[in-house]
């Protein structure tokens, strides 16, 4: 797949789209080819990327009206421009006749001439059809709802009454929030910074360091970003660092700590605390020591998986034990929307088993009276409620804990967010302490 230099934004969203149906995370995939794309282009880049991926089931099968035979394996590239027109069309408000000749102009780039008029005769016969394809898509779920359908089944069956708002929440684009450092400023103080640099934002309710932007910016645009003054994290994410009721002087445990934002959020309430942040990667764990040297904290950062606790572990229990465990990331679709298209249903069952290996393997590490928190970003039971109803069944020494505050709307066992509730990420938490 060539990657030429000087890309246009069209043909760079092609590139990434055919990478993330080749099976590759869009944001490694984004991160690759914008290198590519002039600076002031990344933001239509980065729109499109996200925007076809986001609606792909949809815009697929508009693709598959339009063409008069499917195209080859080797010309995805190809369709992915026509998938990236189509979003033009549809949900951008670039004007329908520049978005059709810059998409036909960006088969240049791709090396793919021939495709130029095939590209422009569909995006016309879009324009010309459009009321008659958009009404076939609601002739089928999958179109319509852009999700596939074991995952609208799964939404279905686990949220009987809020699936359909679940998956419309899930193809909106999510709001971009911070985290402010509390060992360098607060939320008023900051929310005054991002005022004065006119940047439109607001406290994010039941965050005492949350904050939401009005509209997404360049992390370089934030006031103090680059000394560690702020950090990019969602609402949803920061309530962790709440439930695990902090203390000085504790030893705690960050079992699957990458990318580190709620390492960094834990050291941010008490600096001189202790922490292990431990990670299976180590490229995602250099992730969470370039959070840490940026936010100026400091942890002790181990590549190992955290089941095998006697290749790590030096015998001394901790405090609190953080187990953000890996998940479907049913509830983070709407930043992630790679998701619907990466995303098994047999890789429910097997990441059920990782967590609650997790959960077996960690609970001897935790002190009489400390307390475990076990949190995902997804929604479905199996990997959260049922989850944590076992593992109580399977360790009589364990119960639930109650925060002061809830955290989201009480599940069976712990809680549970679900996507677009208060803006939130949808996530998943539960409290668990020694009897």
């Amino acid at each position: 797949m060539a990657k030429p230099a000087g890309l246009c934004p069209r043909s760079a969203a092609a590139l990434v789209i055919q990478r993330v149906l080749l099976g590759q995370s869009l944001t490694t995939a984004i991160a690759d080819t914008g290198k590519s794309v002039a600076e002031q282009q990344r933001g239509l880049f980065q729109q499109l990327s996200y925007g076809v991926i986001r609606w792909y089931p949809s815009l697929k099968a508009i693709s598959e009206q339009l063409l008069t035979k499917p195209l080859k394996a080797k010309d995805a590239d190809v369709l992915s421009l026509l998938l990236a027109g189509l979003y033009q069309l549809r949900s951008l408000r670039i004007p329908d006749h520049a978005a059709i000749s810059e998409t036909v102009n960006a088969c240049k780039a791709l090396n793919k001439p021939w495709a130029s008029g095939l590209l422009n005769a569909c995006l016309r016969n879009y324009q010309r059809q459009r009321k008659t394809l958009e009404t076939l898509l609601e002739n089928d779920l999958v179109s319509e709802l852009a999700h596939p359908a074991w995952l609208i089944e799964h939404y279905q069956a686990d949220w009987p009454d809020d699936w359909q708002r679940i998956l419309s929440a899930n193809n909106q684009q999510p709001p971009m929030m911070l985290r402010v450092n509390s060992q360098q400023s607060n939320q008023t103080d900051y929310l005054q910074q991002l005022s004065n640099a006119n940047i439109a934002a607001s406290a994010l309710a039941d965050c005492p360091q949350g904050i939401i932007l009005q509209q997404a910016c360049d992390v370089l645009a934030l006031p103090g970003f680059v000394d560690g003054m702020v950090s990019v994290q969602d609402g949803a994410a920061q309530q962790v660092a709440d439930l695990l009721e902090l203390q000085p002087g504790q030893r705690i445990l960050d079992a699957c700590s990458a990318p580190g934002g709620k390492t960094c959020h834990i050291l941010e309430r008490f600096a001189e605390n202790e922490l292990i942040a431990l990670d299976i990667s180590s490229e995602r764990l250099k992730q969470v020591e370039d959070n840490l040297s940026r936010l100026q904290l400091s942890a002790t950062c181990l590549t190992a998986d955290a089941c095998q606790t006697q290749n790590w572990w030096n015998g001394e229990q901790f405090d609190r034990i953080l187990i953000d465990a890996p998940c479907t990331g049913s509830g983070v679709i709407r930043r992630h929307p790679d998701i619907k298209l990466l995303r098994k249903p047999t890789d429910i069952e097997q990441l059920a088993k990782q967590q609650q290996a997790l959960l077996d393997s960690l609970w001897p590490l935790l002190k009489p009276d400390g307390m475990m928190v076990y949190t995902t970003c997804s929604i479905f039971k199996q990997e959260n409620e049922l989850q944590i109803e076992a593992f109580l069944q399977r360790q009589p020494d364990a119960m639930e804990h109650l925060p002061a505050k809830a955290p989201a709307r009480r599940a069976r066992f712990g809680y549970q967010l679900l996507p677009g509730d208060n803006d939130l990420d949808g996530f998943y938490y539960a409290c668990l302490r020694h009897r």
